[in-house]
């Protein structure tokens, strides 16, 4: 059963946006210390959104917190990775009829008081895919070198790819319209998903846009990634990015225009 959350205030909700149906998508791996934290966030920027929390295959209890929380929660009986977390709520917003679905991370490094920009490019009729970027002016969101220098090479290449200007492949901060919900739910990367994403949607010629939103790093730890590991992950997008534009792609089933 689908069910919406009752507290938290919707009061600044855009009114297009009010005779939509709106999910929030988290898809989580041991996030049992946050996820709680990002259901509450969700619900109080906005009341009116259900959530939905992919229980990724995790060993810790991710999946109970977000249930004692209020989220519905589709279990994954073992770990598919973000790929096919995000394409199992994707088909949950698609099965049960949803108009947007907006990805909020399990780690409560987006903000969900940010919501409102990524939806409004959609709600305007501008995009079928809005991207929050942490490159477009807005915050302080400072990466490891490493993955940053990846991260700019990464949206060059895409940039080039997809002809028109990108700043963030890597960000899962992401709201989908219908058109989309339905491409996604049937073909959606696992890989490397949200670069690959985005050559996808060129593919299938939906639109996307790019709004500045400010992100949290992740409040522990240092980056493992060293500069050859960087280096091999790239190479490997990059095979995966190229193969993705010479690959034939099926045709989702939609009911709508």
């Amino acid at each position: 059963m689908v069910q919406s959350f009752t507290t938290g205030g919707a009061e600044g909700r855009d009114a297009r946006a009010t005779a939509l149906r709106c999910i929030a998508i988290v898809p989580a791996y041991n996030e049992e210390a946050s996820v709680a934290r990002v259901i509450e966030d969700i619900g109080a920027a906005d009341s009116s959104f259900d959530i939905v929390v992919v229980d990724d295959g995790s060993t810790d209890r991710t999946g109970a917190v977000a249930e004692t929380a209020g989220a519905n929660v589709v279990h994954l009986p073992y770990n598919l990775g973000i790929g096919g977390a995000v394409q199992t709520g994707l088909q949950y917003a698609r099965d049960h009829d949803f108009d947007v679905a907006v990805q909020v991370d399990g780690d409560a490094q987006h903000d969900p008081l940010e919501i409102p920009k990524i939806l409004a490019p959609i709600l305007e009729g501008k995009a079928d895919v809005v991207v929050g970027s942490r490159f477009l002016g807005e915050g302080e969101y400072e990466p490891p070198v490493t993955r940053l220098l990846g991260i700019r090479l990464l949206a060059r290449i895409v940039s080039v790819l997809v002809r028109q200007r990108v700043t963030d492949t890597t960000s899962g901060f992401r709201a989908s319209n219908r058109r989309a919900i339905s491409l996604f739910a049937s073909d959606y990367p696992h890989d490397y998903p949200e670069v690959e994403a985005m050559v996808l949607l060129f593919r299938h010629r939906l639109k996307l846009v790019e709004v500045p939103v400010h992100m949290r790093l992740r409040g522990a730890g240092e980056s493992s990634i060293t500069f050859w590991g960087s280096a091999y992950y790239m190479l490997k997008v990059l095979l995966a990015l190229f193969v993705g534009l010479f690959r034939r792609y099926p045709t989702p089933l939609e009911d709508h225009q």
